[in-house]
């Protein structure tokens, strides 16, 4: 999964080299709490070595359960889970959804309706006794480890020029190759279309476009609606959590007020 998630090229990952890159096949979950486990052990190491580890994207779930824990919730039920997505064939993932904002109507604001992945552990933990929306203990984070953490934002402040750019990085994915990898990926691993890798923005609709269920005018519309989307709910998760310090990216100085704001903060 390269050209979809603009993975760094190899002359990049050879200079700066970066961690848990290439590590589960594209039919192989990898949850919050998987990430919240390898990320602490890289920082420790880093930092043993006297080095400040970047964590750098935008997935902003994965960096709060890396800073803040996870909730000491149920371990996964496959046995629940599979029974819960044969439901979900025979009633629909509306109804589910629906169900799961009737139990948990706190929770439920917070997932998506077309997020499967989180109805479906939603659901399992209030099946196996778990407490959702609830205070919960806590495994710890970097905050309750006492690490020091700076929150840096670079955002876009002109939505148009956010727009315009994410049409260009679609342009430029597609004359990469976006779609032949994904191709590829569907050959390698034929069922891996309802993973949460393929579910993906980008990856679920050149799938089905490659299944013949949209045209390729209806692809190309649709991974660049869903990125818009995308970027919104960051920016709403980012305005709703505090602590962050925004560098507005149109500014010319900006790269220069970060370098001020990490000087100023570590004299």
């Amino acid at each position: 999964m390269d050209i979809g998630t603009a993975k760094p090229p190899r002359d990049v990952l050879k200079e700066a080299p970066h961690a848990l890159i290439d590590i589960r096949d594209p039919d192989s979950p990898y949850s919050a709490a998987d990430f919240h486990n390898d990320a602490r052990q890289f920082i420790s190491q880093s930092r043993s070595r006297g080095r400040i580890p970047l964590c750098v994207g935008g997935t902003l779930f994965y960096f709060s359960a890396l800073l803040h824990g996870l909730s000491r919730l149920p371990p996964a039920d496959p046995a629940l889970r599979a029974g819960l997505e044969e439901e979900a064939r025979s009633i629909g993932w509306d109804a589910l959804y629906e169900r799961l904002c009737k139990l948990t109507p706190d929770r439920s604001v917070r997932i998506e309706p077309h997020d499967r992945q989180r109805i479906l552990r939603a659901l399992e933990i209030y099946e196996l006794g778990g407490e959702l929306g609830g205070a919960t203990e806590r495994a710890g984070g970097l905050i309750d480890a006492n690490v020091p953490v700076l929150k840096l934002c670079l955002f876009t402040s002109d939505r148009a020029v956010l727009h315009k750019r994410i049409s260009h990085r679609f342009k430029r994915m597609l004359e990469q190759g976006f779609v032949e990898e994904v191709e590829n990926l569907r050959s390698a691993f034929p069922d891996a279309q309802q993973t949460p890798a393929m579910r993906s923005v980008g990856y679920q609709q050149a799938w089905l476009y490659l299944d013949g269920s949209i045209s390729r005018d209806q692809f190309e519309e649709d991974v660049q609606t869903a990125t818009r989307r995308l970027a919104k709910r960051q920016l709403t998760w980012l305005r709703n959590d505090p602590g962050w310090v925004w560098f507005d990216a149109l500014n010319p100085g900006a790269m220069n007020g970060v370098s001020r704001f990490l000087a100023a903060t570590n004299g």
